[in-house]
């Protein structure tokens, strides 16, 4: 990977993709989009940020967007930022951009991203990410950031490798985006889980925001008790989250107002869940090795049933 003048690939760029990448952009950096469904408006229009870390605007001549990877420069850094549900197009979406050295940085949630990349192009390619964000894409070209930002990397195959993912920390850094770099991407993983299991999770099954969960005591108690599972549930995976860190994410998220969790966002725009990276797989490591996750259990076949309700009703409004 050159780190002189960087090549960087934005696929999937949606909330989260637009945001970061937008900030690499911001910032001078030679940055690609691969979009989709906003590929049109970002050519006419731009690509607009508002961010409670200051707006900014890349201009439709200045932004670099593709509706399709084959038209794009191969890239040093491609970072996926999918929903975990179009998994099934990585290697398409992903292969053309490749060179020998290309590294690949997945900031998707969840467990088995990671994984996913490197079975289609080699452990010693992945990096993952997690990205601590309030964020949501609130119209074509259009997204809103409103707390947080911070995102946290590591290396997938061997965490001694540090020279590749400290200048990638350095780059974000640069660019007014809040970079770690973590000596253990496991553990990294599931920290987020802590969060995203119960506030995604009870967000897609309830439709609830955050303060409303967590705004009263019987609410209070249930994000409690699924932050206790999730600590079950890594200590089982292997990875040993500090009880401390469940008042921190509570308390984090009382400063966030009524956020609606990405999930809960796809539920009320009829769009598939991420579901089996954020509850499905957690549960499954959670059971391989013996830990006893009822509440998620019971909170993951919930939102299988409200993730198939939805699919329903896309595939009728098709018909």
């Amino acid at each position: 990977m050159s780190f002189d003048h960087p090549v960087i690939a934005i696929v999937g760029a949606g909330a989260v993709g637009g945001y970061y990448g937008g900030r690499l952009a911001q910032h001078g950096h030679d940055v690609h989009f691969l979009l989709r469904g906003d590929y049109e408006a970002v050519r006419r229009n731009g690509l607009t940020v508002q961010s409670c870390d200051g707006d900014f605007r890349i201009p439709a001549g200045a932004v670099r967007a593709y509706d399709e990877p084959r038209r794009m420069p191969t890239a040093d850094l491609v970072i996926v930022a999918l929903k975990s549900t179009n998994n099934d197009q990585l290697d398409p979406l992903v292969r053309p951009l490749l060179k020998d050295d290309t590294a690949v940085l997945t900031l998707q949630n969840g467990l088995g991203n990671e994984d996913r990349l490197a079975e289609l192009f080699g452990a010693g390619r992945v990096l993952g990410g997690m990205a601590f964000v309030c964020i949501n894409r609130v119209g074509p070209g259009v997204i809103r950031h409103t707390d947080h930002g911070i995102i946290r990397i590591g290396e997938f195959a061997d965490p001694s490798r540090r020279d590749r993912v400290d200048r990638i920390a350095v780059m974000f850094n640069a660019s007014r985006v809040r970079c770690e770099v973590l000596d253990d991407l496991r553990f990294g993983r599931w920290q987020k889980l802590l969060w995203n299991i119960p506030f995604n999770g009870l967000g897609a099954a309830l439709d609830l925001t955050t303060d409303r969960l967590v705004g009263s005591d019987e609410g209070l108690a249930l994000v409690r008790q699924l932050m206790e599972e999730v600590r079950a549930a890594a200590r089982a995976d292997g990875v040993e989250l500090p009880a401390e860190l469940v008042d921190i994410n509570i308390n984090n998220t009382l400063s966030m107002g009524p956020y609606k969790s990405s999930m809960q966002v796809d539920r009320q725009h009829g769009r598939a869940m991420e579901v089996e990276a954020i509850l499905g797989e957690p549960l499954r490591r959670a059971r391989s090795g013996g830990a006893s996750t009822p509440i998620l259990a019971a909170l993951y076949r919930a939102a299988v049933v409200v993730d198939a309700g939805l699919q329903a009703r896309g595939s009728a409004r098709h018909l």
